[in-house]
């Protein structure tokens, strides 16, 4: 019988690769926020996202889910897509730190733990908690200084419930990601266009903004997101969601190696302490 860590090498490749596109995300959306708000900052990106998606579409002349699944492949694109996206830079914008953000967003494997599977392991359970505890000593400096702005930790919360409640709605969907992608995008593009009509829309055109745009609607709009679903229709959800835990590490990775921003040692020993968490995690997966 395969296990989950079995299960994990078989898509090494996808899995790393998932990681370090999903981790230089944070990089870009720094550089984008300073030249956009956030909603004219995700209607560009994903309008770039979307016509990606619609050449591809037309070149495998498919672009529609299967019959009769439109409406919950929608729904799915609106929370999963629309809702995570907002709620995250919302919660920014409120004065939300990243660092406790991520932290914030690394509850998600535990609450995926708890919702799909019975009986709960304890050494799952402890894998996930390591490496919760791994994220904690990764983002230290940056939690001293979290500000808990409410408006901002609801907006958060919103983002995790979005990202846990999508991600299990995606699992189910069970269709390419080609095949959902584009009219998921679509939804979500419309919700940020009727909210640009009522919150304050600002953008500075620069290089910088097409950069960031760039980067963050093709790179990790379509070729991360479709990595990203090809690993929840494969494999187990909370082995897929666990993943999330190694992108502040490999942010702060590639922040040393493009900035010179060298890494603490706390934040050392808590990277191993994240991947010593998911090979107990996948191990017992």
């Amino acid at each position: 019988m395969q296990t989950g860590f079995s299960g994990a090498r078989a898509v090494f490749g996808p899995t790393a690769l998932f990681v370090l596109l999903w981790s230089s995300g944070a990089l870009f959306s720094r550089w984008g926020l300073q030249q956009a708000s956030s909603v004219a900052f995700l209607v560009l990106r994903f309008a770039l996202a979307l016509a990606a998606l619609s050449a591809i579409a037309l070149l495998r002349g498919r672009w529609r889910p299967r019959a009769g699944t439109a409406p919950r492949v929608a729904l799915t694109g609106l929370v999963l897509v629309g809702g995570y996206s907002l709620g995250y830079l919302l919660a920014l914008d409120f004065g939300v730190t990243p660092a406790l953000l991520a932290t914030l967003m690394g509850l998600q494997p535990l609450v995926t733990l708890v919702a799909t599977e019975r009986p709960l392991r304890p050494a799952r359970f402890a894998g996930l908690a390591l490496a919760l505890g791994g994220l904690v000593l990764v983002l230290g400096e940056g939690l001293l200084r979290a500000r808990l702005a409410p408006a901002g930790l609801l907006c958060a919360c919103a983002a995790l419930a979005c990202i846990t409640a999508g991600t299990l709605m995606q699992k189910r969907l069970q269709q390419a990601p080609m095949d959902v992608m584009p009219l998921q995008y679509a939804v979500a593009l419309l919700l940020f266009l009727l909210l640009a009509l009522v919150m304050p829309v600002r953008v500075e055109w620069s290089a910088a903004l097409a950069l960031s745009v760039g980067w963050l609607g093709l790179v990790i709009s379509v070729a991360a997101t479709l990595l990203l679903y090809g690993l929840i229709a494969a494999g187990n959800l909370v082995n897929v969601t666990s993943l999330f835990y190694l992108v502040p590490a490999c942010t702060a990775l590639l922040d040393w190696l493009l900035f010179g921003h060298a890494m603490t040692l706390p934040a050392l020993a808590g990277t191993a302490a994240i991947v010593g968490g998911l090979v107990l995690v996948l191990r017992r997966g």
